[in-house]
């Protein structure tokens, strides 16, 4: 699975949706959680599920509030929740039956529907992150984390520095949740940047959120996503290089020589990681 940007969109807004629908983001995240007032989200539901009848070019997800019957959604078969308020892995458990349950009864392929938690909200989930290993939920799809929960939850005044770096302690909580991806065998989604207008900002943290290891990041605006699809896309100069190291194992040799440099298996995985994610979404 190729996830670079993950737009969220308001669900309750047909407006907002039906924009979304052109956008070319990898996944939508329709969202029933924070950007909707309760007393709207009955009403946020139905638009959820029609958009779901519709066909869409991105994978469409939705985020339901913590504990919320995922079971309606579920009948109408998107790609996957992402669930917040997560403080650790065996909280997906419950989740994870009651979707199980709709695909039984509906037909549809087992563990197709995937989970993505959030799993940095309170000072609790951070420190289960460790719980995220493999084996984990085959549902289990991708993990991400948020600064703005958890600093709320803390009562940090500032997550992050006057030049838009986070601070250390959110630089700690990014590096874990990393990690526990990693060690689960999913993907990694970075978090998003809350000041859409700052897009050179937003091209730095992406890039370097495709450095350090994670493969896709959220969006809060239609106009970051094409931002964060060019950081997450391979340049033709990365390919090439990725297609050389892969032919220089071809010969099925443990160890290979490129220009005067001796690779090894790491090399080998890093240039068929690129060679993956140059073929895009699938």
């Amino acid at each position: 699975m190729i996830l670079r940007s993950l737009l969220f969109v308001p669900a309750d807004s047909e407006k907002k949706l039906a924009k979304a629908a052109s956008v070319p983001a990898d996944a939508l995240i329709l969202d029933l959680e924070d950007s909707v007032a309760p007393e709207n989200r009955a009403r946020a539901q139905g638009l959820v599920l029609e958009f779901l009848g519709q066909p869409h070019a991105q994978q469409i997800w939705v985020r339901l509030p913590y504990k919320a019957d995922l079971s309606p959604v579920a009948r109408a078969r998107p790609a996957g929740f992402v669930l917040p308020k997560i403080e650790e892995h065996d909280a997906l458990y419950a989740q994870d039956a009651m979707v199980g349950l709709v695909e039984r009864e509906s037909g549809f392929a087992e563990d197709g529907i995937k989970f993505l938690p959030i799993v940095s909200e309170s000072p609790e989930a951070v420190l289960s992150l460790d719980t995220y290993r493999t084996p984990s939920l085959s549902r289990l799809a991708a993990l991400t984390w948020g600064a703005e929960d958890l600093a709320a939850a803390v009562g940090a005044t500032a997550n992050r520095e006057p030049s838009g770096e986070f601070t250390f302690v959110y630089q700690v909580v990014r590096t874990f949740a990393l990690m526990a991806a990693k060690s689960a065998g999913v993907l990694a989604i970075e978090t998003l940047q809350a000041d859409f207008r700052d897009l050179a900002g937003l091209d730095r943290a992406a890039r370097r959120a495709h450095r350090d290891g994670f493969d896709g990041m959220l969006a809060i605006h239609p106009d970051q996503v094409a931002v964060i699809n060019a950081a997450f896309t391979p340049s033709a100069d990365e390919i090439a290089q990725a297609t050389r190291v892969v032919a220089a194992f071809a010969s099925g040799a443990a160890v290979a020589g490129l220009d005067g440099k001796m690779l090894d298996a790491p090399h080998l995985k890093q240039a068929q990681r690129i060679l993956e994610r140059a073929k895009g979404p699938a």
